[in-house]
């Protein structure tokens, strides 16, 4: 059984996904699941774009030990620089570094001749392995790339220091069998491959990235490469899960292991959803609501008698319990401590007594408390923005009939402690609702998205809503949880908002620092 290492850039590649904007406290809370996971290498980001990122980066490089963190360059001594500023402290510091190498890249975006791609990928890596002892070498498109030029490049490149090479399918562009060839051909004439291992990282525009990194892996690639739930751009990437899955599923085809814990995998496609804001699909493979669900009837007299007549995958291998009833409202604060311990959270005594005041209010409106309701609670305590001035719900109220117009009452507490209150009207009550805060905060804001979900079943189920927007001109998201979905819409608003001044309060913190 030959091991796979397990690269995950969700907190990189995956926040790249449109309308995806993590605050450095969620990409902390994911950073630390996906230690947890058994993820091999873990990329935080990409120090150079931002200061927030910056700073993110460098947060889970100093907290994460059992992974080995790395951050993402160009071919650019400023962006190896910053990189090595907010890896330095981690355990096992390393730098992934990239440049493209097809044609049509090396031509129309980098405006470079093949020559001088070959001489800028080399000096950039001999730069970074002055300070970093892995350096991840990307050729960037290169399923496209002519692979003479690969071979002559990696060669190069390996010479310099690199101690991984990755061959990403940039674009989703290829097949199964082209990308195994691909890698076998590189295996077979880069002379001093021997030096460096391989990498795959597939990208899901035909919907081939798994079926890619699987071939990648059959031919040589010890490395691969992918998110949780598949997330990223575009159509995203190689779905982790769904990887790890088929490799513990079908261990009489593939002789592979890897180092995940596959029990995780439930708790960590919701905790990347949920921060994410970015749904599940019901029929995704491996984590969708209906992958262990069966509605024909010969499917459920078959899984009755015998579950491997329709089940390949136990639900209890991804960590999805059968029994999800948990506490109630007779329950005390040590029956509750254990739960929070059991669902893997972290929470200082004081987060823990404001969970178990949340958990206490809910239950006396909330028959049966289940451990999806509990972690929405526990993440909500968890990446709060405490200690942040901010605007507060204080309450509200929505006027509406099918032939009335409908008005929304707001009272907010601004960050500067005053008390606001108004009403507007809209065309539905929760246009009327966001109208009304609008006014209120006084901010330019544009909606560009609205996604309501319920957490579990039943009339009672909490409602969960993500929105995406424009505040001021600067991208934020934000969600909100509460039984009310008109409440979980007005919170999940503030939210965004208030994230923006949180973002606001961290960069004047940085900049006093410098």
């Amino acid at each position: 059984m030959r091991q796979i290492k397990i690269f995950d850039t969700t907190l990189r590649d995956g926040e790249q996904s449109p309308g995806v904007n993590l605050n450095q406290l969620e990409k902390l809370e994911i950073a630390k699941q996906l230690e947890r996971f058994g993820v091999d290498i873990m990329e935080a980001g990409f120090p150079a774009s931002s200061k927030g990122e910056f700073e993110a980066v460098k947060k889970i490089a100093e907290t994460i030990k059992n992974v080995s963190v790395t951050g993402l360059a160009r071919a650019i001594k400023s962006d190896i620089d910053i990189a090595w500023e907010a890896l330095k402290s981690a355990k096992e510091p390393r730098l992934h570094i990239f440049i493209a190498t097809s044609p049509i890249h090396m031509e129309y975006k980098l405006k470079k001749t093949p020559e001088q791609v070959i001489e800028t990928a080399v000096e950039m890596v001999t730069y970074a392995k002055q300070k970093f002892t892995h350096v991840e070498w990307s050729a960037e498109d290169a399923s496209r790339s002519d692979l003479d030029f690969l071979v002559n490049i990696i060669e190069k490149v390996i010479d310099a220091g690199a101690t991984v090479i990755n061959l990403p399918d940039t674009v989703g562009y290829t097949t199964p069998k082209e990308y195994g060839e691909m890698f076998r051909y590189i295996s077979e004439n880069v002379s001093n491959i021997d030096k460096a291992s391989l990498s795959a990282h597939c990208h899901d525009d035909l919907g081939m990235a798994v079926a890619n990194s699987l071939a990648a892996m059959e031919n040589g690639a010890t490395q691969i490469e992918g998110t949780i739930n598949g997330i990223g751009e575009r159509a995203g990437n190689a779905a982790l899960e769904e990887f790890a899955v088929a490799l513990n599923i079908r261990n009489d085809f593939y002789p592979y292991t890897t180092n995940l814990v596959l029990k995780e995998i439930k708790r960590t496609s919701d905790l990347v959803s949920k921060f994410t804001g970015m749904s599940v699909p019901g029929n995704k493979a491996v984590v969708g609501r209906n992958a262990f669900a069966h509605e024909s009837g010969i499917h459920q007299d078959g899984v009755l008698k015998n579950t491997l007549t329709y089940e390949i995958i136990t639900p209890e291998l991804v960590g999805i319990q059968s029994n999800n009833l948990v506490l109630g409202k007779h329950s005390g604060r040590h029956a509750f401590k254990d739960k929070i311990i059991q669902l893997g959270f972290d929470l200082t005594d004081e987060k823990v007594t404001e969970a178990f005041k949340a958990f206490k209010l809910l239950t006396d409106r909330k028959k049966e408390v289940t451990d999806d309701d509990l972690f929405v609670i526990l993440m909500d305590i968890q990446t709060d923005i405490s200690g942040v001035k901010k605007y507060e719900l204080l309450s509200f109220q929505v006027q509406y009939g099918s032939h009335n117009l409908p008005t929304a009452t707001v009272a907010l507490n601004t960050p500067e402690e005053i008390r606001v209150e108004t009403a507007c009207t809209g065309q539905g009550s929760v246009e009327a609702l966001y109208n009304t805060i609008e006014k209120l905060v006084e901010e330019e804001i544009h909606l560009t998205d609205f996604n309501l979900n319920s957490v579990g079943k039943g009339r009672d189920a909490l409602a969960e809503v993500h929105v995406s927007m424009t505040v001021n001109g600067k991208s934020v998201s934000g969600r909100g949880s509460a039984q009310d979905v008109l409440e979980a819409s007005a919170q999940a608003f503030l939210n965004a908002i208030n994230r923006v001044f949180f973002n606001k309060n961290f960069e004047s913190k940085q900049e006093a620092k410098i």
